[in-house]
């Protein structure tokens, strides 16, 4: 009884669906509608067939990689030393798994830089360093606030500043290469 059911359903859906196709969908000729799109968008519009949503000029976006960022780099070729749980790059977000942070057994580190900018600055990064300490399975995690952050802070710093440095270098290099007068024809030698 069920598939009797199923198959009179069916049959009837597509008895009604065959009827409608001929009010919705009208054939028409290529030399009726324009081919360009443009235009064709114009016509529909005039004739009140569509909608147009003028949001601005529109701009490419910008894309930064993460092999291209030496801020990004510098601070996971610093944080090599211990797992990361999370690397977002789109996120501005890397975090450290909990790791023994020195001679005490009981006490862990977990360390979360934040990027601020994509620029090598000082305040382009967010250093925080958290510690867990834990005695008879209890433990209790803080926020602290010492010297390691700062210290992390300057090695990626110094690391990006260096990395920026020998991709300048190769940029001129390789432009040199280009043009063996080593592009010194556009600036007059007075004005050097």
């Amino acid at each position: 009884m069920y598939n009797f059911t199923k198959f009179i359903s069916v049959l009837l859906a597509l008895i009604f669906l065959s009827g409608c196709g001929n009010n919705i969908f009208k054939r028409s000729d290529v030399k009726d509608n324009p081919v360009n799109v443009k235009d064709r968008v114009r016509k529909n519009i005039e004739e009140g067939k569509g909608v147009r949503f003028n949001l601005g000029k529109k701009r490419g976006g910008v894309f930064d990689f993460a092999s291209a960022n030496e801020l990004w780099r510098a601070s996971v070729e610093t944080l090599d030393f211990v797992p990361l749980v999370n690397a977002s790059y789109s996120g501005g977000i890397i975090i450290t798994d909990w790791f023994n942070g020195g001679k005490e057994n009981n006490r862990d580190l977990k360390i979360t830089v934040r990027f601020l900018s994509n620029e090598i600055r000082s305040d382009a990064l967010k250093i925080i360093v958290h510690e867990r300490i834990c005695s008879n399975n209890n433990c209790v995690t803080n926020l602290i606030d010492s010297k390691i952050s700062g210290e992390i802070q300057l090695a990626i710093l110094k690391r990006a500043t260096l990395m920026e440095k020998k991709s300048i270098e190769k940029l001129v290099k390789e432009r040199r290469k280009k043009d063996p007068r080593g592009g010194d024809k556009a600036i007059p030698q007075d004005q050097r």
